[in-house]
């Protein structure tokens, strides 16, 4: 047999749905289309003495699946091409990613400030976790940037946001919250889950870190779990790599195979999505029993200039209340017949989820007014169905109300 043994092709050279299919990709002797499935928890080395030097870090092959995988790799190899990112580091989860881009970062007596608007899970690290741990947290209204200015302390570690918000698509100043945190030497980390990595780059933005669960729109047909913490190499090496060698969130080689057959396509469905919520956004902005419809890309959006500004399109998601609250939102949801009741989102299949019962239910009635979440709030990921397909089945949802 003779090997595969072809120039790799450099990716950085490419534009991003180029590099989506080709980027990061490591072919075996044997020349596979696909990337390889290394279904593996370790690896056999030629001598003991160059097992030696791969754990000294002298020799560059891999040890063990929780350190590093080579279809591990390749996903995260990617996912930095298109995020712009000098490293990244794959996880099994997003919120693990979330999780590991925090605590990799802080010791007892560290400080914690992050926005109010966030995911129910990852409010729960901010307020509940990294207390336990010794590290002090202020939550702040993100919008409000002399907030963040006046919530810095001498040991203020990092900051955390997520834009747009989770689920009411509010728009955070990534360039001037960073700016303010890194003038008292904090780092900045990001969840730009919603945005995608094509529609927002907080990197280029002044971020020091962006995390995704990959389980949104990079995998995008509802197969698996994946995360991803994205920065330079030196906040990598120092915060993440250590941490994640040694508390074991790791990937599953297979659910990175996966997403990276995801990525290929992950231009192609974003940008069909996004157009699908822009008309979607518009119809239901029509609709009398719709009190109001937050989506990024409308002009009646309250950060709409800021969201020209700092991203390249409105968003897959739409959030809107309906008139009547809880009863009348329960009703139009149970209507629909194509756009399916689930709390995931970035899916190749539309879905709705009523926020306050499921991902926030944990915050107080309190909490989520403050939060704009509320009793009729629903939250709808859109798919790539035909859009006039998606407009009769709400349609049929309003008729319910």
């Amino acid at each position: 047999m003779t090997a595969y043994d072809r120039p790799a092709i450099d990716a950085r050279t490419l534009r991003p749905r180029t590099q989506m299919v080709h980027g990061g990709a490591s072919r075996s002797a044997f020349g596979e289309t696909s990337e390889a499935l290394f279904l593996t928890q370790g690896f056999v080395y030629n001598s003991a003495e160059v097992a030696e030097k791969r754990f000294l870090g002298e020799d560059e092959g891999f040890q063990y699946s929780r350190f590093g995988n080579p279809t591990v790799a390749m996903f995260e190899n990617r996912m930095a091409l298109l995020e712009g990112a000098e490293a990244a580091r794959a996880t099994a989860t997003g919120m693990a990613a979330v999780t590991a881009s925090l605590m990799g970062q802080v010791k007892a007596g560290d400080h914690v400030v992050a926005s109010s608007a966030l995911f129910g899970s990852c409010l729960y690290i901010v307020q509940d976790l990294l207390p336990r741990f010794g590290v002090e947290t202020t939550l702040v209204d993100g919008f409000d940037l002399a907030q963040w200015q006046a919530a810095l302390r001498p040991n203020t570690k990092t900051a955390f946001l997520e834009s747009p918000t989770n689920p009411g698509l509010g728009v955070l100043d990534i360039a001037a919250i960073a700016e303010i945190v890194h003038a008292v030497g904090a780092t900045l980390v990001v969840d730009n889950v919603f945005a995608t990595p094509l529609l927002q780059k907080p990197l280029e933005l002044g971020a020091d870190c962006v995390v995704y669960s990959a389980t949104k729109h990079i995998d995008g047909q509802g197969r698996c779990l994946g995360g991803v913490i994205l920065g330079s190499q030196a906040f990598i090496d120092t915060n993440i790599h250590v941490f994640l060698r040694q508390t074991g969130p790791a990937m599953s080689p297979f659910n990175a195979w996966v997403l990276l057959k995801g990525l290929e396509t992950l231009p192609l469905r974003v940008a069909q999505q996004q157009a699908n919520a822009e008309k979607i956004a518009d119809f239901l902005a029509g609709e009398p029993k719709i009190a109001r419809v937050y989506y990024p890309g409308r002009k009646d959006h309250p950060q709409y200039e800021l969201a020209q500004k700092q991203m390249t399109g409105g968003s897959t998601m739409v959030a809107f209340d309906v008139a009547g609250g809880k009863p009348e939102a329960f009703r139009m949801a149970n209507a629909f017949e194509i756009i399916k009741i689930s709390n995931n989102l970035g899916d190749a299949k539309s879905l709705v989820t009523h926020p306050a019962t499921t991902t926030h239910q944990r915050l107080t009635d309190a909490a989520r007014l403050e939060a704009g979440i509320g009793p009729g709030m629903l939250r709808l990921s859109v798919g790539l169905e035909d859009v006039e397909d998606l407009l009769d089945d709400l349609r049929r949802g309003l008729a319910a109300v």
